[in-house]
């Protein structure tokens, strides 16, 4: 393996670890369990749900995997805090959709050369990529991870709040 491979695994596999284990804590919360404040005067789990969705949505342009598949997410998820929105979808619907986007994304995500990750992604012009090389597909899924993480811990507090 080269230097380059390695590092593309270690990122990787650190993106599908926290994946996991965010899948699971989803798939051990009741809609109830979402519903509620993760503390008080905090978002809720669903809007959480709603925010990774959104975001990993995003991760698809990004890195020139496609379109969004559910670009409705972005605007009550990202562009508004929480409650702000009145009617959100169903927590149902924004399970299917986290599961949909995160299959895709993995799908395609899979399918990439070592040589692409170390491309810009679209969110760079051409003239700062190449003053700021580090600014490339590869650093989005770290973001993204760093990004999944937090909110992992914040989830997590709904489940101590039941046992």
């Amino acid at each position: 393996m080269t230097s380059e491979t390695v590092l593309i695994k270690m990122v990787l596999d650190a993106w599908n670890t926290h994946l996991k284990r965010t899948d699971e804590l989803f798939n051990s919360l009741s809609d109830e369990q979402l519903m509620k404040e993760i503390a008080p005067g905090r978002n809720r789990g669903i809007y959480l749900l709603g925010h990774l969705a959104a975001v990993h949505d995003r991760i698809l342009p990004l890195l020139e995997l496609g379109s969004s598949l559910h670009p409705e997410l972005w605007q009550p998820f990202v562009e508004r805090p929480d409650k702000e929105v009145t009617e959100l979808p169903t927590t149902q619907m924004l399970r299917q959709c986290w599961k949909e986007i995160n299959t895709n994304l993995a799908n395609k995500i899979s399918a990439l050369s070592p040589e692409t990750w170390f491309q810009k992604h679209t969110s760079v012009s051409e003239e700062d990529f190449a003053k700021e090389r580090h600014r490339n597909k590869l650093n989005i899924i770290v973001n993204r991870t760093n990004h999944l993480a937090n909110h992992l811990g914040q989830l997590l507090l709904l489940k101590s709040k039941d046992e």
